[in-house]
């Protein structure tokens, strides 16, 4: 008959799991501390974090997934009371052209009603009114850690970026502009949502589909024609008419050049004023050449891609909450991009011609 093992304690054999008062304990400091310091909590000195921090990882410390999760259930799972301020600055000359812009309107209500419901508060700073010094001044009394930089563009005020200590803030920005720190960013999937726009336009019938837009590094509509015109045979490619600069107007005879060489029976562009410049030239919309625009809101054009401008500002505050509580601050040595799918919208200037 085999002999019976002596039973063994219940827990020996088993990885006991380091606590915060565990850690508190070999250090002589409140598991109070311990928790500001794993946190990076300016409360806590520099010194302490890193003691901290060291001590956690000799010690084999990993959070509790459970707890993590139960806290999360709680955070998510109702509206919550106001917690703590989000900033949102504002870079503008004209602070105020920034919501004047359906698009960028749609952003901070997404972005404001997802605060809210996390328990945040989302508040305005304009650059123009304030230096990054005085907002640094101002955050850190306030208790501001969690940042989101509106979208940048040619409109924006000189800033002097360093001014900004962001190894004490975590941040998102909107778009992939290539001004001021490389920070985790939202913006819409411009590459799938051009592939999107010329995959309706050949279900509606058109055969020569052009694209007339912005040539950028901030814009990648081009790439994703490019990318979808590689689907067509080859004698419906048609070249790229780009552009450099913020208007189309100054190049008026290369466009009218383009298409008399080209004849498109149907233009995608991300240029508001297309349809005035495609009149001026003698050409109808949409019985000559149809068009569809990369942006519906702040357009005159009704058929194209809505960008779902919204969830970018949902998506930006989940982002940045996820920041905060994973205590990720200061400008990433990789940079996260989260890219919101856009959707087709019918108009009646690209109409069905089968």
């Amino acid at each position: 008959m085999p002999e019976k093992k002596p039973s063994q304690p219940e827990n020996e054999g088993k990885r006991m799991q380091v606590t915060l008062r565990d850690i508190a304990a070999e250090l002589g400091v409140s598991h109070v501390t311990v928790s500001l310091a794993l946190r990076d909590h300016p409360r806590i000195s520099a010194a302490t974090r890193k003691r901290v921090k060291q001590k956690a990882e000799e010690m084999g410390y990993h959070p509790d997934p459970m707890l993590s999760a139960l806290s999360h259930y709680r955070l998510t799972s109702k509206e919550k009371p106001v917690q703590a301020t989000l900033a949102w600055l504002n870079p503008l000359k004209n602070p105020e052209k920034l919501r004047q812009h359906e698009e960028f309107s749609q952003y901070w209500k997404g972005a404001e009603s997802t605060a809210q419901r996390l328990g945040f508060h989302l508040e305005e700073f304009m650059t123009e009114e304030l230096s990054l010094k005085r907002m640094d001044t101002i955050f850190k009394t306030r208790g501001i850690r969690g940042l989101i930089i509106a979208p940048l563009s040619w409109e924006t005020t000189p800033i002097n970026w360093n001014d900004l200590p962001w190894q004490d803030y975590a941040a998102v920005r909107f778009g992939r502009s290539r001004q001021g720190p490389l920070l985790h960013f939202v913006t819409s999937s411009q590459v799938s949502n051009a592939m999107q726009a010329v995959e309706k336009a050949i279900e509606k019938g058109y055969g020569r589909i052009g694209f007339v837009g912005m040539t950028s590094p901030r814009r990648m509509f081009s790439a994703g024609f490019l990318r979808a015109q590689q689907e067509l045979p080859e004698n419906q490619r048609l070249p790229l008419m780009g552009y450099e600069g913020n208007s189309l107007s100054q190049h008026a005879d290369r466009l009218a050049k383009w298409i008399e060489e080209n004849q498109p029976d149907a233009i995608l562009t991300d240029y508001a004023p297309l349809p005035t410049m495609l009149g001026e030239l003698g050409y109808r919309v949409p019985e000559d050449i149809g068009i569809a625009t990369m942006s519906i809101h702040d357009t005159p054009v009704d058929a194209g891609i809505d960008q779902n401008p919204e969830e970018i500002g949902r998506a930006t505050v989940r982002m940045l909450v996820s920041l905060l509580n994973e205590h990720h601050f200061g400008v990433p040595e990789i940079r996260n991009q989260i890219l919101v799918e856009g959707r087709w919208l019918d108009g009646s200037m690209l109409p069905d011609r089968n």
